[in-house]
């Protein structure tokens, strides 16, 4: 069985691009910084993950995810390679997303981006929304294939 999950933050904004043809294709590809629940001394705190969803998964990447959300992904691990333009073989290893939803409140996340990087023009979380609760983006109701 090749399943997997994680949960991290966007190391930066989804990049996001459209196959050609009559039916084009929403392509997204991330990165997700993943804690490592162990550290030893010498080794990196975190592990980086290359993530591409496909589809109406990579359109909900573009439209609502960012540099810095916090989410859950399941998917499964597909390895490749490629020769490139130096004619050096290059393999690759990515998480291909089969779902993927928030792991915190925008009220959390707006908390951890004021204390990351403070941004005067950021707007503050209201009362309402610090209920631990998840506000849902609107347009979500619809039945999405990665739900």
């Amino acid at each position: 069985m090749n399943k997997v999950v994680l949960m991290g933050r966007l190391t930066r904004d989804p990049d996001v691009r459209y196959t050609q043809g009559d039916r084009p294709l929403a392509v997204s590809r991330y990165t997700l910084a993943v804690n490592r629940r162990f550290k030893r001394d010498n080794e990196p705190d975190a592990d980086f993950i290359n993530c591409v969803a496909f589809g109406r998964a990579g359109e909900f990447a573009e439209k609502y995810l960012k540099q810095g959300t916090k989410i859950v992904v399941s998917g499964r691990i597909q390895t490749g390679s490629y020769t490139n333009k130096d004619g050096m073989k290059v393999y690759t290893t990515d998480v291909v997303i089969e779902e993927q939803d928030f792991a915190e409140s925008k009220a959390a996340a707006a908390q951890n981006m004021a204390a990351s990087a403070p941004q005067p023009s950021m707007p503050q979380p209201s009362a309402a929304s610090s209920d631990g609760f998840m506000n849902i983006p609107d347009g979500l109701e619809e039945e999405l294939p990665f739900s």
